[in-house]
């Protein structure tokens, strides 16, 4: 009897796979980011000629993931701002090479010099950043643009797709969710 119930969870497993494709995306961090002691984030509002289904849906897709990451929404001194914005024509941008952000949270060295690196991204980028509110200065970015792929940005799958593939980037556990300790003090 559970050789069927295999012949019937493989293919639905199997199948919910083929919905999502993560793509190739690069990031950048600033060395004085404190990733492992934030708690709360928040979108900032586009403007109003800006406000569109695609940026709705961006906005949810990054809503989604950092509940899941265990932060929580306030627009009371959130740790985390988080913008987004989607770049239509090509952009020639600063990036860095730098150690990968796990390996660089074990020492958490600020003397590390940037070494940047100029991109030349084609149409469709979107870029999202995560700037630290109490720092006031932008502590990580993460980017993907049609240079590694096609993304259709009229294309909802697409779209959650390259917000998925973007912050995975990001690996931070909210500060306490792990263990259970978030404070439940806003803004702290």
């Amino acid at each position: 009897m559970r050789s069927y119930y295999v012949f019937f969870i493989l293919p639905i497993l199997f199948a919910s796979c083929l919905g999502y494709k993560e793509l190739p995306v690069e990031y950048d961090y600033s060395y004085k980011g404190q990733f492992k002691k934030y708690r709360t984030f928040e979108i900032m509002k586009p403007t109003i000629e800006e406000v569109s289904q695609t940026n709705e849906l961006i906005e949810s897709s990054i809503i989604s993931r950092m509940k899941f990451l265990g932060y929580r929404k306030t627009d009371n001194k959130p740790h985390l701002l988080i913008s987004f914005r989607m770049y239509a024509d090509s952009l020639n941008f600063q990036g860095y090479n730098q150690p990968e952000i796990e390996e660089w949270v074990k020492t958490q060295d600020e003397s590390l010099t940037y070494d940047k690196k100029r991109l030349n991204l084609k149409t469709g980028t979107l870029l999202i950043q995560f700037f630290d509110r109490r720092q006031n200065r932008s502590v990580w970015q993460g980017y993907a643009t049609t240079l590694y792929g096609p993304i259709d940005y009229n294309n909802s799958r697409h779209i959650r797709n390259a917000v998925i593939s973007i912050l995975d980037k990001y690996r931070f556990w909210a500060e306490g969710f792990i263990e259970g300790t978030a404070s439940k003090e806003p803004g702290i």
